[in-house]
């Protein structure tokens, strides 16, 4: 692994050369400046084929992406908040390095358990005691 590498968690890491950077106009209001700088910033990433991720974790990118994948699992991140370009690369590859930490995590299995059964009987009988009490606050219960 070289330096240039850009280091995820869980012992992963991603090649520079797989990210694709342009610079798009940025939409919406900034006067003069918006119409003469491209200082929005269109992130590509192709993470269904890249090299650098293992299978799982394309998948569980892809996923979580959702709208901002492809059909191709080619993903596309817009970073348009800031007023310079460095600012906004850097906030698309933030963004990305985000999404490709949460992926790279996996999730528990979750195991089914059942109740015990001092459990359940604790569960009810602390039900019936509420019903009493409840029970007890009706109209006429005092007059017997």
């Amino acid at each position: 692994m070289s330096d240039d590498r850009i280091a995820l968690l869980y012992g992963l890491s991603l090649d520079p050369a797989e990210i694709a950077i342009e610079f798009i106009r940025a939409s919406g209001p900034g006067g003069q400046n918006v119409n003469k700088v491209s200082t929005a910033v269109q992130l590509r990433f192709d993470a269904a084929n890249s090299p650098s991720l293992p299978e799982a974790v394309r998948q569980r990118t892809v996923m979580l992406a959702g709208r901002r994948a492809t059909k191709d699992g080619v993903i596309v991140i817009t970073a348009q908040n800031h007023r310079t370009q460095e600012r906004n690369r850097a906030e698309a590859l933030d963004r990305l390095i985000e999404l490709l930490n949460s992926a790279a995590f996996v999730p528990k299995k979750r195991v089914a358990t059942k109740a015990s059964r001092g459990s359940r009987e604790r569960r009810l009988k602390h039900k019936k005691r509420r019903g009493t009490v409840k029970a007890g606050r009706k109209v006429g219960a005092w007059e017997d």
